[in-house]
């Protein structure tokens, strides 16, 4: 009997990653292609240019494609994971009214406006793509919390005319909802000579971008907490019902039909403050990489790792990229000494991302009445041994990381091998497709200065600190 094949999309904020996979959740071909840089404008203004998440996922699709060969025939299915929170504006032939609506622009915060003749239909990234890929007019419900009008209850759109208007999004213009599992519909001849994908197979639902994560990185279990590190870092545990009035996370529909994720507050641009970092420092950190054949992570991780824990005091708050209801957060990064250079800085950045999401994770948890036994980390910066052992020493519990740490690709293609009927549970499916790399456990005297610098210090920083940003604000920007 010849093998079968799944096809996994990943669409990112900074690149769309396509991943085959066998049914044992091995990769057997892959390709990516980074976004084009996004365009700002005042106002908070962030939008993809041109038609960037469709190009780039023709040219991952055709690298993956080339890689994989000559057995198109024996893929059975494509799972569609893309980011979330973006808004797409649609003309009545499905093309784009204008640039997709990135997530960190301040218009998905609020309710859409009518302000274009031209749209008729208001989606998600994934609704965009599946009429890209299919030609259909349909979206993975599960993409869909925030400004939209969604019943939770039913994973449909709301019928209530009030929480429609509330939203001023009528029902025709939003595309027919699809859960995940389910077929969006099936590759298009236009969509399969511009990606490579075989004309005729099913594109599958998902959910949202860091649910389906959740799922391939192995979040089964109600006691396990999984941290996903991404330009948002987000953590989140599961659940069996939309919570109600929660203070420290909110509910949003899992990638398993049914159930539900409970996610904690996160760190707007988290990694990308790294590759800030790292961009900031220049040729001096590029030379010395490439004189010992390693990349610029490597060699900061490598030389971060001979820092003390606590990196001798200095602390970094990651505000890099305020809410809008918060405009006066900035970054900061206090306790400097002269001896501080740049890998105390660095290790502090990696310190402040653990504090930062064990402290989410407690507050989530706390209120769920939720005790966890092991954390799963997922995303690139899951590769550096140092931030492993961060976060075991912070979480004080195993942490555990994924042969694939890429995971959206791997939740995306277990919700083909489900829906498709491959495996029959969803329990079944992450057992077969998901295999854990390594595990890092917490090292006792790491964990005990952790705990004090956190809890005594960590946690009320900002009361400090944002007293003295909200004046600086005030008289740089008195209009506000």
């Amino acid at each position: 009997m010849e093998k079968k094949y799944i096809v996994g999309i990943d669409g990112g904020s900074q690149s769309t990653k396509i991943v085959i996979f066998d049914l044992e959740g091995n990769i057997v071909g892959e390709g990516k292609e980074n976004l084009r840089p996004m365009h700002l404008a005042e106002g908070v203004v962030v939008e993809h240019p041109g038609d960037d998440l469709w190009d780039s996922l023709c040219v991952a699709a055709k690298k993956a494609m080339d890689q994989f060969g000559v057995r198109k025939e024996n893929i059975v299915g494509i799972g569609l994971g893309s980011i979330r929170c973006c808004r797409v504006l649609m003309k009545k032939d499905g093309s784009l009214a204008q640039p997709i609506i990135s997530w960190m622009d301040k218009r998905t915060a609020t309710p859409f406006e009518h302000d274009n003749p031209e749209v008729q239909y208001v989606t998600s990234t994934n609704g965009y793509l599946t009429h890209r890929l299919t030609g259909e007019f349909k979206d993975n419900i599960g993409n869909h919390f925030g400004q939209w009008p969604v019943d939770y209850e039913t994973w449909d759109w709301s019928t209530d005319e009030d929480v429609l208007k509330s939203y001023n999004l009528p029902r025709e213009m939003l595309l027919d909802p699809v859960k995940p599992g389910d077929v969006l519909g099936y590759i298009t001849k236009e969509a399969s000579e511009k990606t490579g994908f075989p004309e005729g197979l099913p594109l599958i639902a998902t959910t949202s971008d860091k649910a389906v994560e959740g799922l391939g990185a192995g979040l089964i279990r109600d006691t396990t907490a999984f941290v996903s590190l991404g330009t948002y870092i987000s953590s989140m545990v599961t659940g069996t019902a939309m919570p109600e009035d929660a203070t420290s996370y909110w509910g949003i529909m899992s990638s398993i039909p049914g159930k539900y994720a409970y996610e904690g507050y996160g760190i707007r641009r988290g990694m990308w403050t790294v590759s800030w970092f790292k961009d900031l420092l220049g040729e001096k950190i590029t030379i010395r990489s490439n004189y010992q054949g390693i990349s610029e992570e490597e060699y900061l991780n490598d030389q971060a790792q001979h820092v003390p824990a606590g990196s001798d005091g200095l602390m970094t708050v990651l505000d890099w990229l305020a809410n809008p209801w918060e405009p006066y957060k900035r970054g900061v990064m206090i306790g400097f000494n002269a001896h501080h250079d740049y890998r105390y800085m660095y290790r502090s950045i990696l310190e402040g991302i653990a504090y930062t999401m064990k402290n989410n994770v407690t507050n989530m948890t706390e209120e769920l009445g939720k005790t966890i036994d092991e954390v799963i980390v997922t995303g690139g910066g899951s590769n550096s041994d140092l931030l492993m052992q961060i976060f075991a020493d912070v979480f004080n519990l195993p942490v555990k990381r994924n042969v694939v740490n890429g995971s959206a690709s791997v939740g995306a293609a277990i919700n083909v091998a489900v829906g498709l009927g491959i495996y029959s549970t969803y329990e079944e499916a992450v057992e077969k497709m998901v295999k854990v790399k390594d595990i890092f456990t917490p090292i006792p005297e790491n964990v005990a200065i952790y705990k004090r610098l956190n809890e005594e210090v960590y946690q009320g920083l900002t009361m400090h600190t944002d007293k003295v940003l909200e004046k600086t604000f005030a008289i740089l920007h008195p209009e506000q």
